[in-house]
């Protein structure tokens, strides 16, 4: 077990000496790390830090910004191994692809912005006036456990090249790969004060982060009911802030779609990271007509995630993180049957021989009504949902029919016909015909499902304030 007993302020590994939290093994159960439980003082130190380190940060060049930078995309690289195990055991995800997702991602997104920086203009003539893009200011990150060094990269690293400085709560959840990212922090050129991290539970040390007076923006990702909290909180200070909150997908599968492919793309995505992901396609909408063959198509495509030990390389389908997250998706299984959707395959029991640990069987229900509880609530878990619509226009609205809007997909034998159907989704981003995840496209939501973007240039412009010199 590992004492990670200690917060990362002003360029030191600061002891804590009060109550801790425990972190469990997803595949077991166990005890694999202690953190701290930490209080309000603490956090308080950490923005200090951050505020005092702001204006030499804020002053610093671009060269400087993407020397740090690019000491931190060898020190991923170097440890990624070391990240894949140690998500991987956090959260649940099988190593094979937490060696490609948890740990290859975040040096992806960081190498995508060393490419970019050097050609973003910081400074831009218009007319007779300069227009500048100047840092927020201190940021206060808060980040979820479901992919936990990745969501903090995605936010550590514009933040950094926009000249700001950070105070970083990690998930108490699955917190391990922080104090990977805070330690290679600690070996680059990055002054003490930019980067803080303060571990601790939302209630405590996120209050204390989200009405601070001298954190000027708060970058969130988690809950929708959280999210609201930050907004609100935010709004009392004027902070600026960026939500990226739940999801509730919709796949739609066209009548001229290959059927087949179109399902097992759909139950691949679904299932990633055993559902616990935000943008999972956890609705399928097909035709009516194609209904019992979809659902045929997806028990099989299911069948093949065999479910296990996530250190094992044969391992398709891991554990969810907590058996709270657990328990919850569990009775979101209970309640689809309760509701009258067909149980495909899967059910409530855990799986054969996996009693230990908080692993969830993959569930497919079909003939789905489309305002019940199962369609409309985030269940994060490995829970597909199959709805038949009657035409593209039924499709279209049913896919609209949620308070969320954070990613889709369409897939049909004609691109362009896609294309115009994923442009009356009202969500981020549309997965078309099964499109590659590009990193320097925008990511972020719709409606509950957030405000403000991630990724590429629109990232880095989370962080920046403008302003207009006139000349």
């Amino acid at each position: 077990m590992k004492n990670l007993n200690k917060n990362y302020i002003n360029g030191e590994w600061i002891e804590w000496r009060g109550d801790t939290i425990d972190v469990n093994e997803a595949a077991t159960g166990d005890v694999i790390a202690k953190v701290p439980a930490s209080g309000r003082a603490v956090m308080e130190q950490a923005i200090e830090a951050a505020h005092n380190a702001f204006e030499g940060w804020s002053e610093s060049t671009l060269g400087q910004r993407i020397k740090v930078i690019e000491q931190l995309h060898a020190g991923l690289k170097e440890r990624a191994s070391e990240i894949a195990e140690t998500v991987s055991r956090e959260v649940g995800m099988p190593i094979k692809l937490a060696t490609g997702i948890q740990a290859g991602l975040p040096a992806t997104v960081t190498g995508s912005y060393l490419k970019m920086l050097p050609d973003f203009p910081f400074t831009e003539q218009v007319g007779n006036s300069e227009v500048q893009k100047t840092p927020v200011g201190v940021v206060g990150c808060i980040t979820p456990w479901n992919y936990p060094l990745h969501q903090v990269i995605l936010k550590v690293v514009p933040a950094l090249a926009a000249g700001c400085t950070i105070v970083l709560k990690p998930s108490e959840i699955a917190p391990m790969s922080a104090y990977i990212l805070a330690d290679i922090l600690d070996g680059t050129d990055l002054p003490k004060g930019v980067f803080n991290m303060v571990c601790g539970l939302g209630q405590e040390v996120g209050d204390s982060l989200i009405k601070h007076p001298d954190v000027r923006m708060v970058s969130f990702t988690g809950s929708t009911r959280t999210g609201s909290l930050i907004a609100h909180a935010a709004a009392d200070d004027f902070k600026r802030f960026a939500l990226e909150m739940g999801g509730k997908s919709a796949s739609i599968i066209l009548p001229d779609a290959d059927l087949k492919a179109a399902v097992k793309g759909t139950v691949n995505n679904c299932l990633l990271n055993s559902g616990q992901t935000c943008t999972a396609l956890t609705r399928m909408l097909v035709p009516a007509d194609q209904h019992d063959e979809a659902c045929e198509l997806a028990a099989e495509a299911v069948a093949k995630m065999t479910p296990g030990n996530p250190l094992e390389e044969t391992t398709r389908l891991g554990p969810l993180a907590s058996a709270q997250q657990r328990d919850k998706v569990i009775d979101y299984i209970k309640l689809g049957i309760d509701e009258g959707a067909t149980l495909v395959t899967g059910g409530p029991e855990a799986p054969e021989g996996l009693d230990a640990g908080y692993f969830v069987k993959a569930t497919v229900f079909g003939n789905v009504k489309p305002d019940s509880r199962i369609a409309q609530e985030e269940i994060f878990g490995p829970v597909l949902c199959i709805i038949p619509y009657r035409d593209e226009q039924d499709a279209i609205r049913i896919a609209n029919s949620t308070d969320f809007g954070l990613s889709g997909a369409v897939w049909s034998g004609d691109q362009d016909k896609a294309k115009a159907v994923a442009g009356k989704m009202r969500t981020g981003q549309v997965f078309v015909n099964g499109g590659a995840f590009n990193p320097l496209a925008p990511f972020g939501g719709f409606g509950h499902s957030g405000i403000g973007r991630e990724f590429g240039k629109w990232g880095l412009e989370e962080f920046l304030e403008v302003r207009s010199l006139q000349l």
